[in-house]
């Protein structure tokens, strides 16, 4: 996606801007509202976002790399240990931190001890907007706004990602607290990540729109080949599952799921790219991959130093 950088002036703001907080607060929501266009998944179950996803936002003047994470949660496995250490490192990163947090849940203690670390492990400024506004009580929206004020001691805003209400004050606000530097990217970017990378994100993203609960959190996909320089562009991919049972759902009777998934996923790698697609998907087994390191390393995750595996 990355063309030749132009020049900027000493004027402008760049810099990255992290998008952080719980699973299902709209971090996803709010960075595809931001840059004007879908590039993070985004599905009615929590936690789908398992490694950054970067959105590029420029004007004249400033240019901000949003950097939409895992949400925060207390792992369970070697990959939501993953997941936590991504968004911790993005968090340290940033030259600004949003934190995002759902104002129609109630936040569990563990919740905000783990909130509250990862905010305490940058000296950038930091914002907080409590999300969904439009759909919370005012009870509850006050409660979360005195937590937040008193234990995080930042200023708290309201917002609505998917409604669009507060975003421009918001990004104003950011794009003020980004320090001058030239454009990191050329102007025309609208991300960071590869076709590829997004490829694995349409596949995850479809799987969790046409299956239940149980089968998309076992599902990755490894994209095997990619050809540019034909038309329709090839791609040939592996959908990871961890059990036969979950192969034989994703397939489906005489291959009927797994030609639906394709379609559902064709279409949306063609409307990224304004190219026709060949999609070429293939369900392999690979038992136990969200425990053991190796397996994670391959599929191009970065492991913490010092875990092992969990199964």
């Amino acid at each position: 996606m990355k063309s030749e950088i132009s020049p900027n002036t000493s004027l402008t703001r760049a810099g990255y801007v992290s998008l952080v907080g719980q699973p299902n607060a709209g971090k996803s929501t709010l960075m595809n509202q931001l840059i004007g266009q879908k590039l993070s998944i985004i599905t009615p179950k929590a936690q789908t976002t398992w490694r950054c996803v970067t959105g590029i936002r420029t004007t004249e003047t400033v240019q901000a790399v949003f950097l939409d994470t895992p949400g925060l949660l207390l792992p369970k496995d070697l990959l939501q240990r993953c997941m936590l250490a991504e968004a911790l490192e993005a968090v340290r990163e940033a030259d600004v931190v949003v934190l995002l947090i759902d104002a129609t849940t109630s936040l569990k203690e563990a919740e905000k001890i783990t909130i509250a670390e990862v905010i305490s492990g940058t000296s950038s400024p930091v914002f907080v907007a409590l999300n969904k506004i439009d759909e919370a009580s005012p009870d509850r929206i006050a409660t979360l706004a005195k937590w937040a004020t008193s234990e995080l001691g930042h200023e708290v805003r309201g917002i609505s990602a998917l409604r669009g209400s507060g975003l421009e004050e918001l990004w104003a606000d950011m794009a003020e607290a980004l320090p001058l530097a030239p454009f990191l990217y050329p102007e025309d970017d609208i991300s960071a990540s590869s076709v590829r990378y997004f490829t694995v994100e349409f596949i995850r993203e479809s799987v969790f729109e046409q299956f239940r609960e149980e089968v998309p959190y076992s599902v990755f996909a490894v994209i095997e080949e990619f050809r540019e320089d034909q038309d329709p562009v090839y791609i040939q991919a592996n959908v990871i599952v961890e059990r036969d049972s979950q192969k034989g759902i994703l397939v489906g009777d005489k291959g009927k799921a797994i030609r639906k998934l394709g379609r559902t996923t064709r279409k949306k790698i063609q409307d990224l790219i304004g190219r026709p697609v060949f999609l070429d998907l293939w369900v392999k087994v690979l038992p136990n991959w969200r425990r053991r390191r190796g397996d994670l390393g391959r599929l191009g995750f970065r492991v913490p130093a010092g875990d092992v595996d969990t199964d």
